[in-house]
């Protein structure tokens, strides 16, 4: 132990006998078969994240991967909704087993276990934080290649409690042009340095419209920053969706798994040399 320590584990980086002994790191169900696990964060809300969730474990889907999303967003789950999935999540004596969705997708969300979609949560954090460690130590999923955990926005409790506890590779950190990408990209990448995590790279959701008659792009909220914020902080630039009506009534109808376009395939070519 050092002579500086703040007995504050989670803000430090030496692998000292306390910090074992702080070990709050659970082991998925014994059932479950996980080889890659990727979170999805963003420093605030409505830019895209559990859009880009979706499309993710969508896209490795189309590649012939076995894909999975754990919603960690408790308080806002929207990951049911994208995908169109009504029916409630079930057991067996075993555990808890994910909802399918139409193209073989493994789905665990709040929502999922609720009785009606429009009840709220109205839990305090460590309610929340022990509900996605549920999800991680109860949930059987079966040979899994990657899941993706839609993180709520921010750096409180749940982010916290996932990375503490759950084994992530990596994380892809989602932003906007109309955000103050700075503080955004810094709170997080801080976060992931405190936590060991790396930050795979950065996603830039409604970066720009092009117009369906002359193919022209344009910038609707303003000129894009996140290759100056990427170079300081030495991230790659993973990919830039569009501002598209097609997507957006994609997830209005749960039709997700319906989309077109490519724009996240470098993604998924960078998470398969992960």
């Amino acid at each position: 132990m050092s002579e500086n320590c703040s007995s504050n584990c989670s803000s430090c980086q030496e692998d000292c006998a306390a910090r074992k002994k702080n070990d709050f790191s659970v082991k998925p169900h014994e059932m479950s078969n996980i080889k890659k696990v990727i979170g999805i964060v963003s420093g605030k809300g409505e830019v895209g994240k559990s859009l880009v969730t979706s499309m993710l474990a969508v896209t490795m889907n189309r590649r012939g991967y076995h894909t999975a999303v754990l919603d960690a967003d408790i308080t806002g789950p929207s990951i049911p909704k994208i995908f169109g999935i009504r029916e409630k999540a079930t057991g067996t004596e075993f555990g808890l087993l994910p909802v399918r969705s139409k193209t073989g997708i493994d789905i665990m969300s709040v929502n999922l276990l609720i009785k009606n979609d429009t009840d709220p949560v109205v839990w305090r954090g460590p309610m929340i934080g022990n509900m996605v460690k549920h999800f991680w130590t109860d949930v059987i999923w079966s040979d899994v290649d990657f899941m993706f955990i839609d993180m709520p926005p921010g750096t409180g409790d749940v982010p916290l409690t996932v990375f503490q506890s759950i084994a992530v590779d990596g994380i892809i950190v989602v932003t906007s042009p109309q955000e103050p990408v700075s503080m955004i990209v810094t709170k997080a990448v801080r976060m992931a340095e405190m936590m060991n995590i790396p930050v795979i790279g950065l996603v830039e959701n409604m970066s720009y419209y092009k117009c369906p008659d002359c193919g022209s792009e344009h910038n609707l909220f303003g000129n894009s920053h996140i290759d100056e914020i990427a170079g300081v902080y030495d991230l790659n630039v993973l990919a830039r969706l569009p501002v598209d009506p097609g997507i957006s009534s994609a997830c209005d109808k749960g039709m997700i798994e319906l989309f077109g376009g490519d724009w996240l395939d470098p993604v998924a070519e960078i998470l398969e040399k992960q």
